[in-house]
């Protein structure tokens, strides 16, 4: 094993068999963790984005926070709900993408998917930068270094996924049910103490005067307030992000597969509406205020003066308010959130590849996201979208507040899609369903997936509308740009599926005769082992080539070859302006204009190197050629390794029989 393989097992994990697919396979107790963390997170920066949005409008705004909470808690419920319905009904794991394809056509899976891309990327990173905002709290030296810090914390992410789906989950498991444990047992206690004990807690913020600058909203009347309503509801269905995770890793679950997966989603829409509204009831009763620091707002503090800068999260605040005597469970609580956040990612890095790997099985991605890493992960897949959010968080140096506004839209396209889908599903069968019991069923999950399309379409409707101005309207233009790019995919498939397929018996037709021609640019042991291989060919014919750029060097070649008597008449080909490769290329091309139905193998000699430096001092010459017969029709290249001392030290531990037989096989021939 070379140092590379070393640092990748370390870094990865041993090879697994496709026999051991079992042993990736998840209870729910993990997951919960690996296909939830994202909405289960949401908690933390879905609040927050609400009270912002609402601080547009003055201390007035915060009145509604708790409306807007139950209004999105009541969305999220009727989606989960909707959802169980979509993972019984397809549990192969293609999800939204899945139901749009077979129940409204190619074009609609199509833009289910693109949205589902995009929005996975977005999770990615909108979750990784609301972590380090978060981890401000408690290490302000964060402050100014976001977007790099996000950006490797999004390459650490990717290197524990690619271990694989139940050893990432494993690994996620202890850090979310910490989150768990901290968000709710911080809202139990506040509350408590609110409610039963009859203190007052007050929030660092809480004596904070927030001004609006926009007088439309601070007025808080007429299209101005309910602008504003819908775009702080549309800013917290951020915490419907990740539900639809579930239906594409139906196949990850153990058996039965669906049934888990519908449990799971269940304690998945129970434990984030707790933890949402638990949150935004507090911080309502506690007076936390946040405003909006690219000039929406600002604070007015009670000595009169004015501050521009954020406060703490509403979740730092909170911590901060209820364990104010206890400081251990406060960085408990910070800590375990700032840790869930970056987390929260897992559920794209569980949703894009598997999503890819069904694009790319049906054409429309790259063939090479379908396939399965050494951890039987797909792990090009957690790569490009490792990159793709890495790149996105340095564009927007990991501003949740500028990142939030590209995201919803698509998760609601797909929740919408979806839906329609299911509708149609439930139609289609109910048509040819006699049995009275399974007509029923069929009939109320019908009415559950039409609730679901009403509520996910309104509020998609809010949302466009809300939040086009604001950033939406990149989102969108992403999501074309994805779409149009996987039908030039397909396209291109289809093209050369086309192209390539055996039409008639013109096509076993042999060729008349196979010219073999060795490429000869000097007299060596490469060159020599060349043309043993072209001559043991059995060809109908063997030429040795060269061309001529030196007179004197060229002299002296046909001296030693012809002193070697290797049984082989060397041609010279000239050339008048020191070009090496177009005069071989152009003989070549001759050989075939001469009779079309023969076929010319090419024999190339080339060095194995140990060294990537070394690649830069051998072998351009040959790379050149190379490529320009690649596209000449009915011409072959064969490349006839030879391998140097450093590529021997470099590999030998790899099998060193083969390289004592090699070297012993030398010194017999030569």
């Amino acid at each position: 094993m070379n140092a590379l393989d070393a640092l990748k097992r370390l870094l990865v994990g041993r090879k697994l068999a496709s026999a051991q697919m079992g042993e990736t396979l998840l209870p729910k107790r993990i997951a919960l963790p690996v296909f939830a963390s994202d909405a289960l997170s949401s908690v933390a920066y879905a609040p927050d984005e609400i009270l912002l949005t609402l601080s547009l409008a003055g201390m007035a705004g915060y009145g509604f926070s708790w409306k807007i909470g139950i209004v999105v808690a009541v969305v999220m419920l009727v989606v989960v709900t909707s959802y169980r319905q979509t993972v019984h009904a397809y549990p192969s794991g293609g999800g939204d993408y899945e139901v749009a394809t077979v129940n409204l056509g190619p074009n609609a899976g199509l833009t289910v998917a693109s949205a589902l891309m995009v929005d996975y990327v977005l999770t990615v990173a909108v979750s990784v930068s609301s972590g380090i905002q978060n981890a401000e709290a408690a290490l302000p030296f964060i402050q100014g270094h976001e977007g790099p810090i996000a950006a490797v914390m999004i390459m650490v992410l990717m290197l524990l996924n690619l271990r694989g789906v139940k050893e990432s989950g494993t690994i996620f498991a202890i850090p979310t049910y910490c989150f768990m444990v901290g968000i709710l047992g911080m809202t139990a206690w506040g509350l408590f103490q609110i409610f039963v004990l009859g203190q007052e807690l007050r929030a660092p913020t809480a004596d904070w005067q927030v001004i609006g600058t926009n007088p439309q909203y601070t007025a808080m009347t007429g299209f101005a307030m309910v602008a504003l309503l819908a775009r702080a509801f549309s800013s917290g269905c951020a915490a419907l992000t990740g539900v639809e995770a579930i239906s594409n890793g139906v196949p990850a679950f153990r058996e039965p597969k669906s049934r888990n997966a519908a449990t799971t989603l269940g304690l998945l829409g129970g434990v984030a509406v707790t933890m949402l509204l638990g949150t935004i009831v507090l911080a309502n009763k506690v007076g936390v205020r946040l405003i909006d620091e690219h000039g929406g707002s600002y604070y007015v503090l009670p000595d009169g003066t004015q501050r521009h800068e954020q406060a703490s999260t509403a979740v730092g605040q909170l911590a901060t308010t209820v364990f104010s005597d206890f400081r251990p469970a406060f960085y408990f609580v910070i800590i375990a959130t700032m840790i869930i956040l970056f987390l929260a990612a897992n559920t794209a890095f569980n949703g894009f590849p598997v999503l890819g790997s069904i694009l790319a099985r049906d054409s429309y991605l790259p063939k090479q996201l379908h396939s399965r890493g050494d951890r039987l992960a797909y792990s090009n897949g957690i790569v490009l979208l490792a990159c793709a959010a890495a790149g996105l968080v340095l564009a927007f140096n990991a501003s949740v507040t500028a990142l939030i506004q590209l995201y919803v839209v698509g998760v609601f396209v797909s929740f919408t899609v979806s839906q329609t889908g299911m509708l149609k599903h439930w139609t289609r069968h109910l048509r040819t369903e006699t049995d009275p019991a399974r007509r029923a069923t069929m009939q109320r999950s019908r009415v559950i997936n039409a609730i679901g399309l009403t509520m996910t379409g309104v509020v998609l409707v809010i949302v466009l509308v809300s939040k086009f101005t604001h950033g939406a309207y990149l989102a969108i233009i992403a999501m074309a740009l994805v779409f149009a790019a996987m039908k030039l995919v397909r396209h291109h498939y289809d093209m050369v599926t086309e192209e390539t397929r055996i039409k008639s018996n013109s096509d076993r037709v042999l060729p008349s005769r196979i010219r073999n021609v060795v490429f000869v640019h000097q007299l060596n042991k490469p060159t020599v082992r060349a043309l043993m291989f072209a001559k043991a060919a059995r060809a109908s014919s063997v030429d040795a080539v060269t061309v001529s750029v030196d007179t004197a060097e060229t002299q002296q070649l046909i001296e030693d070859w012809d002193a070697a008597e290797l049984g082989v008449r060397l041609r010279v080909l000239a050339s008048p302006y020191r070009e090496l490769t177009s005069p071989f290329i152009e003989y070549i091309r001759g050989l075939r204009s001469d009779n079309p139905r023969d076929v010319v193998n090419v024999f190339i000699p080339e060095y194995v190197v140990g060294h990537w430096w070394e690649q830069l001092l051998h072998n351009q010459t040959a790379l050149l050629i190379r490529t320009r017969l690649h596209f000449m029709s009915g011409v072959m290249v064969t490349s006839v390794p030879y391998q140097l001392k450093s590529s021997r030290e470099r590999f030998s531990q790899d099998d060193p029989l083969a390289w004592r037989s090699e070297v012993e096989h030398d010194r017999a021939t030569y």
